[in-house]
């Protein structure tokens, strides 16, 4: 509005108006006739009326337009929480289809090892400045929670505790070289070796399953689990499977780059194995 006033257009309305009255004065004081008066009306006012007919348009027009895009905005403010609604109700869904995803590939392999004891725990923390996707768990020590334990998502392995804090525990990842030595095997050829992190692998959410014989059975598709050598860790937990076979540099022996069994970098929570016949016996 106070555009409006500014403007070039209402400045000659109002300059009209003025030349206007002051001819009207003019005529009054040298007492011309009212006919004459009636002329510079008829000749002044008109281009006034019909200015101001347009100036009222334009405002008309504005007060329209301003109408229009309150309620076009009040619109888009309703589509847009509306949309959010949907949104939110689309990620609950996803939650809760994954959270039942994980707890039926659990419950399955519950159901293969009835001695496991699991404990449920939510990942609670990352360390952005860590390649190998180790995580922070929401249960610790007075959980029940012990190094070494090993942590599943569903049916896969995805690491073991390394730090056992009171209410919070930190856990290592299988594609962190610092997890080493894990014995496992291939299901179908029975072939036992050990998984393995690795540096260069691990940039690409891979591990290595090492030190197996050049002659090899083990190809691409083949399944690797653990092989339950140590009381630490039971056997037949899946790993991941075999992408590829590749020779080592450094000696005669092969490898075979393992994917994981999901993607560790994007859990969100997790099953710690705190006991198992295996190391029930050991202890």
């Amino acid at each position: 509005m106070k555009d409006i006033f500014k403007s070039t257009r209402f400045k000659i309305i109002v300059s009209i108006i003025s030349l206007l009255l002051v001819g009207m004065l003019i005529c009054a004081a040298s007492g011309v006739s009212e006919s004459v008066q009636s002329g510079i009306i008829g000749t002044v006012f008109t281009p006034v009326h019909w200015a101001a007919t347009k100036l009222a348009d334009g405002i008309e027009k504005i007060t329209d337009s301003a109408k229009g895009n309150k309620e076009y905005n009040e619109k888009i403010k309703e589509l847009q929480m509306q949309i959010g609604d949907l949104q939110s109700q689309l990620t609950d869904y996803n939650n809760l289809k994954t959270q039942n995803e994980l707890y039926r590939e659990a419950l399955e392999l519950k159901d293969e090892n009835e001695e496991f004891e699991y404990l449920e725990a939510s990942v609670i923390g990352r360390d952005s400045a860590n390649p190998y996707c180790s995580f922070t768990i929401s249960k610790g020590a007075l959980n029940g929670v012990k190094d070494g334990d090993a942590v599943l998502y569903g049916k896969y392995l995805v690491g073991k505790v390394e730090k056992t804090y009171p209410t919070y525990s930190v856990v290592c990842t299988i594609i962190d070289p610092s997890f080493s030595g894990v014995s496992a095997y291939d299901i179908t050829s029975k072939e036992i070796s050990f998984v393995t992190g690795d540096a260069e692998l691990a940039k690409e959410g891979l591990c290595k399953f090492e030190n197996l014989d050049s002659a090899t059975k083990i190809s691409y598709g083949s399944i690797i689990a653990t092989a339950g050598v140590t009381s630490t860790m039971p056997k037949g937990i899946v790993i991941g499977t075999v992408k590829e076979i590749n020779d080592e540099e450094t000696n005669i022996s092969t490898y075979g780059v393992l994917e994981p069994g999901t993607d560790i970098s994007d859990i969100d929570s997790c099953f710690v194995l705190t006991g198992f016949d295996g190391q029930k016996e050991a202890e």
